[in-house]
């Protein structure tokens, strides 16, 4: 068995493990409202989140593709495949230090922070204005929108069950969750899982095992099966954060915040075909959802945590992932 065969098999095992990693630091983003609002149990939810992703993983690659092909130009060589390798363990890294103190940051933009430094510390081309078109502005309009758009459902809510009873409203809505985290967890398996299958086909292709950047059947069941048993592992740690820190959620306000997130993220996966952060899009969607209340509902301290871990996770998984490229040139090339 080849050095580089050896290599590429790592590859897809750290990046299954990211994937892991990724379903248990963001099973709380489709699931916290509903448990924080009594709507389901913290394991009868996770497990509905379980089989959601699992379903939402199969069912597009567009952003995959995107992952693969639109970020970096990794070389087809051993190089290529270090970089890969790097950019992994950047993300990975990353994710464990936001889950170990409950942070919600973004597990897609750690890994696109992976593959920009190391593919810097490679003096690999990156694709800036890839970059700047489908991951920048995406990260600052998707946060924005879920704001404004959970915002205004909320206002909508408000208005339509004004005369209604308050305990037969929290009742329908705490049902209606059910399906609103059902539809959440199945956006966050069509846009997370899908950043994994990029990077895995990205090392296919760079160790010359397809010419495109196509995802074959097993890398998305795979991806699938790896993200769902994430998720049932459990976030909640960050759960907690989402579900009780950042605003005190009725069943009415936790099903506007994951109806606004779910759209937000079908719209990208399905229609632009960018990678967004479901951690970013339901956090900003529950500010929205609290401002209706007012203002100072929202515990604007914790929200400033938030958005410092946000503004910090590309450039240190990048730094990560930059370290661990220069350690394993070292050893390695």
């Amino acid at each position: 068995m080849s050095p580089e065969l050896i290599g590429l098999i790592a590859i897809v095992v750290i990046a299954l493990v990211f994937d892991y990693t990724n379903g248990f630091h963001d099973a709380a983003n489709a699931i916290a409202t509903a448990v924080s609002t009594r709507a389901l149990t913290p394991r009868a939810a996770l497990a509905m989140a379980a089989v959601a992703n699992l379903i939402g993983a199969l069912v597009a690659t567009g952003v995959a593709k995107t992952v693969g092909s639109g970020i970096i130009t990794a070389p087809q060589d051993s190089v290529g495949l270090v970089l890969v390798f790097s950019a992994l363990v950047g993300a990975i890294t990353w994710n464990l230090i936001t889950w170990y103190f409950g942070l919600p940051s973004s597990s897609s933009h750690a890994l696109i922070g992976g593959l920009v430094g190391a593919a810097l510390a490679a003096s690999s081309d990156v694709q800036w204005g890839g970059v700047f078109d489908k991951v920048v502005i995406p990260m600052v309009l998707s946060p924005l929108i879920g704001f404004g758009l959970a915002y205004l459902l909320m206002l909508a809510i408000l208005w339509g069950f004004r005369r209604g009873s308050p305990s037969k409203v929290n009742r329908g809505f705490r049902r209606a969750q059910i399906v609103s985290a059902a539809a959440m967890a199945f956006g966050h398996g069509l846009q997370d899982a899908q950043k994994t299958m990029g990077v895995i086909v990205l090392a296919l292709f760079t160790y010359g095992a397809q010419d495109d950047f196509d995802v074959p059947l097993w890398v998305k069941v795979s991806a699938a099966l790896a993200i769902s048993a994430g998720t049932y592992a459990g976030g909640w740690r960050i759960m907690r954060t989402l579900g009780r820190r950042i605003i005190e959620l009725d069943p009415p306000r936790g099903f506007a915040a994951e109806t606004t997130a779910a759209g937000v993220l079908y719209t990208t996966a399905f229609v632009y075909e960018v990678p967004v952060s479901t951690t970013h899009t339901i956090t900003s969607s529950i500010m929205g959802v609290g401002a209706t209340r007012r203002l100072s509902a929202v515990r604007w301290g914790v929200a400033r945590t938030i958005v410092a871990a946000w503004v910090l996770t590309i450039p240190a998984a990048a730094a990560v992932a930059a370290g661990f490229y220069e350690l394993a040139r070292l050893a390695i090339l």
